[in-house]
């Protein structure tokens, strides 16, 4: 029978990037050979997130006032993976497997009271081996603050709290998809499942396993006590060989081969017993090494993926510092701008107001004419009246000292 498999990992904000392009194939090229790329259009959306993982994580933390210490290395969000096997689905078929993952999203909706606002997203993908839905979640807990006020707050810790936590999802989670009509067992990690395989089970029942290891118990490999021959004809006094040859030893044969068969069977149901056993135990590592492979092909598939996007995270960084960097340069430029015109008005202002004081001093003082004042005042100060001249680099150079004389 299979086995209803849910799975649940912890992410930090960089974990998220790389899953976040795995998931909603983003990436050119993926490195998990698995998926076929001409079934993703049969990949569809539980619900859809519009921003990258962690953005959506950042606007919904605002948009519900999440509460809790987020730091760079903080786990911010989860991934649950629902799933079975391959001759599960195949089995069902393609509505009852859509129906399947939909339950599934149900289940985790009201799980802890998480609530739906609370999922970032939820995909399902058809495009791999095996049907599997990624679902991407925010571990809120509703809590109370210091002040006795209600809150909630974004703490995987509290989320997934005691030892048994991840056991009793499991078995939420497999009486929940059971009570939906799914004929599955409870999926377990290996070192928790005492389960045989059904095949080993016939087979006990064949053999009769649980009595044959009574019997085992209970057998004594060893000849029963009898009288020594010869003391026994010393009793008879060397009477007659009839009695030996009629009585003696056909007793003596017949326990031999009682004895010989005794082994040959004690031989035999002890090889049926570590049959059994060992099918038993070969079961057990069967389950532990495939648990073990499932979640090593998970892992490793998202460590693909996130090495492959490291480069592109870190383009992404490079690109936004380069904007920075330009918006600050425009920004600065902008500003000289805004000074520079301020300026020019200064200057214009301040040219109109020396012609006005000039027209002032001609009339104040009885000069001729404005032309006669300036050119006396070029003449005596050594300036040139001209502001435009004046800005003139070359002129700067030649009249530097010009600047200290006083007047």
């Amino acid at each position: 029978m299979s086995y209803a498999i849910v799975r649940n990992e912890k992410l930090t904000r960089s974990q998220a990037i790389g899953i976040c392009v795995h998931n909603d194939r983003k990436a050119k090229n993926h490195s998990n050979k698995e998926i076929n790329i001409s079934k993703s259009n049969l990949n569809y959306y539980f619900k859809k997130n519009e921003l990258s993982y962690t953005k959506e994580f950042d606007k919904l933390r605002e948009k519900y006032n999440l509460q809790g210490q987020i730091r760079s290395n903080s786990i911010i969000m989860c991934e649950m993976i629902f799933t079975s096997d391959k001759e599960f689905f195949d089995t069902i078929g393609m509505e009852e497997t859509k129906r399947y993952f939909e339950e599934s999203y149900n289940f985790i909706c009201n799980y802890k009271n998480l609530g739906e606002k609370n999922i970032i997203s939820a995909v399902v993908h058809f495009d791999e081996t095996t049907p599997h839905m990624h679902l991407i979640y925010i571990p809120v807990v509703h809590t109370k603050d210091k002040n006795g006020r209600e809150i909630d707050k974004v703490c995987c810790r509290d989320f997934w709290k005691g030892r048994d936590s991840y056991r009793n999802l499991q078995n939420a989670f497999h009486e929940y998809i059971t009570s939906k009509g799914f004929d599955l067992q409870r999926g377990l990690p290996a070192e928790e499942t005492k389960r045989k395989n059904e095949t080993i089970q016939n087979y006990k029942q064949i053999t009769n396993f649980e009595n044959t290891k009574k019997v085992l118990e209970n057998i004594t490999l060893e000849l029963p006590k009898t009288p020594n021959i010869r003391e026994f004809k010393r009793a008879i006094f060397n009477r007659d060989e009839k009695i030996e040859n009629a009585i003696i030893k056909p007793r003596d044969k017949l326990i031999q081969e009682l004895y010989e068969e005794n082994k040959a069977l004690h031989k035999e149901l002890s090889k049926q017993v570590n049959t059994v056993d060992f099918a038993e135990n070969f079961k057990e590592d069967y389950i532990k090494m495939t648990e073990k492979n499932v979640n090593l092909k998970l892992s490793n598939s998202l460590l693909k993926e996130e090495l492959e996007n490291k480069e592109k995270e870190l383009e992404l960084k490079f690109e936004s510092k380069t904007y920075d960097m330009e918006h600050q340069y425009k920004k600065e430029i902008h500003k000289l701008k805004e000074e520079n015109k301020k300026l020019n008005k200064i200057i214009d202002k301040f040219k109109i107001t020396i012609k006005r004081f000039i027209k002032w001093i001609c009339n104040k003082f009885s000069y001729p004419s404005e032309d006669e004042l300036i050119r006396d005042f070029e003449k005596e100060t050594y300036t040139n009246f001209n502001f435009e001249k004046q800005l003139d680099i070359d002129e700067f150079k030649k009249k530097d000292d010009d600047w200290n004389i006083e007047y």
